[in-house]
This record gives C-alpha cells, sequence and structure tokens, in this order.
C-alpha cells in the first residue's frame, strides 16, 4: 500500500486534528479524509471527544518544576492549523503531559485515539469508551484529599440538575466506604456528561457516568473496558455507567445500590 494511500493512525489523525502537522502531510491527510469514508468517520470519532484532560492532571502540575515544564513546552514547534478550527484543539493538554513526565509518569499521548477495539459503533458504546479512556488516568493520587463537605457535595450535584434535569443529593450518590470526591459537568459530542468521582480505598478510583439517552429502559450489564468493569444500564430519560477497578460482582452490588437510590 503506497504512503498516500494508506490509512492514518490515531496519532496522525490527532496531530491533524491539533493542527500539529506540516503542509505536505496535513493535505495528505485532508485528501484521505475527502476520499475515504472509513477515515472521515474516524477523525470525527476523534474530533468528538472533548473531555478536559488537561482538568485530570491538575494535581500533577501543582506539584511540577515550573521551569522544566514550560521548557519543554517551548520546544514543542508551532504549526498553521491545517484547516479552520471546527475541531476543538487538544495543545493545552500537552501542558499536562509535560508535567506528568516530569513527576515520572508515563502517559502514552496515542491514548487520545480512543482505542478502536471497543465492540459496537452505537452513541452508548461510544460514550462509555471515551469515559473509559478518560478514567484510565486516574490514580489515587489523582482524587486525593478531604472529603467534601456535605453542603459542598450539595451544591456540586445541583449543577448536575441544570445540565442533565438530574436532581441528586449526597444522600442518593453516597456509597458504603466509598469516599465521595467530586461531581462535575463534562461535555461528550457537545451534550452534557456527569461524572460523579469517588475513591475506593480497595481498589482505587470508580465514577458514577450519566448522559441524556432515549434509548429506553435497558436493564444492567457489564463490560470490561481499558483494564477496568463497567456495569451500565438506561432509564427512561438517561444512560448510566458504573467504571472502576473492583471486580465485577462488587461492581454489580454497588450498581444495583445507586439504581435503588437514583430514580429519573
Amino acid at each position: 500500500m503506497s504512503t498516500i494511500h494508506r490509512m492514518p493512525s490515531d496519532e496522525e489523525l490527532t496531530a491533524f486534528i491539533d493542527g500539529e502537522l506540516g503542509p505536505e502531510e496535513a493535505a495528505r491527510i485532508e485528501a484521505l479524509i475527502e476520499a475515504d469514508e472509513a477515515v472521515a468517520e474516524r477523525l470525527e470519532f476523534l474530533a468528538r471527544a472533548s473531555l478536559p484532560y488537561k482538568e485530570s492532571f491538575a494535581p500533577l502540575l501543582d506539584v511540577a518544576p515550573q521551569a522544566k515544564l514550560e521548557a519543554m513546552l517551548s520546544a514543542i514547534p508551532a504549526a498553521r492549523p491545517a484547516r479552520p478550527a471546527a475541531f476543538v484543539t487538544r495543545r493545552g493538554f500537552l501542558g499536562a503531559l509535560a508535567a506528568s513526565l516530569v513527576v515520572g509518569i508515563a502517559v502514552d499521548r496515542a491514548m487520545i485515539g480512543l482505542g478502536a477495539s471497543f465492540s459496537g459503533k452505537d452513541e452508548n458504546s461510544e460514550w462509555r469508551a471515551v469515559v473509559a479512556e478518560y478514567i484510565s488516568l486516574y490514580t489515587p493520587e489523582t482524587l486525593a484529599g478531604p472529603v467534601p463537605a456535605r453542603d459542598a457535595q450539595a451544591a456540586q450535584l445541583a449543577s448536575l440538575d441544570g445540565n442533565l434535569g438530574l436532581q441528586l443529593t449526597p444522600e442518593q450518590i453516597a456509597l458504603p466506604d466509598i469516599d465521595f470526591k467530586r461531581a462535575q459537568i463534562l461535555q461528550y459530542d457537545g451534550k452534557p456528561l456527569a461524572q460523579i468521582a469517588y475513591l475506593d480505598p480497595k481498589s482505587g478510583p470508580m465514577a458514577l457516568c450519566i448522559v441524556a439517552s432515549d434509548v429506553g429502559l435497558k436493564a444492567p450489564d457489564i463490560e470490561g473496558r481499558k483494564g477496568m468493569n463497567v456495569v451500565y444500564w438506561s432509564s427512561a430519560t438517561h444512560a448510566f455507567m458504573l467504571i472502576g477497578h473492583a471486580p465485577v460482582d462488587r461492581m454489580t452490588e454497588i450498581a444495583d445500590a445507586i439504581r435503588g437510590k437514583i430514580s429519573v
């Protein structure tokens, strides 16, 4: 297969989205997008993931040596965007990536490729794949710190109501022997995505994520992603996924407890 017509790697497509390719290589990718529907679909999928990778590395940025970090970033050559800003740039993520390297955590830039191994191409499968990529970056240190007071938890959960119509209380989302850490609104494919993050002292980071969905009621099912276990289900109005490193039977037990307290 010639270089011109070969399928670009996810790294190449991500660099194209970020405007980091030279003119000749960018022109080659553009030609492939126009000529090959598979390339166009993969590019669209990579561009749609807009979860805040930079925020997930905020604790690392706080401890990274500023001078060395700035030197690393200044060494990255600037490139003129190959096409108008139809895609959200991920260049801000490079700062967090450099910080992670400074403190000794090797994070492969190819993670933004979002993987091609998940089964199915329905939207429900895709959003779970994106969330799994994001949560796989978490370590216990990512969620270190005290458990927020109840009023702080309630204030964070209130943001979910305005964005997703979820009226949740700290009691509803409390998990036995697992610490609540934060609730926040992220974004997937231009739509709000609620993330409630926990730290399980036995297995590490865990998250309950929710998006609006019109697929209707769906009983809980189980899958594995990025070395973690996922329990997912749907109500009449929302799709849910509980993801973490705990064993399947424990994840199922926790998911059942959540379903018993949350009805939307």
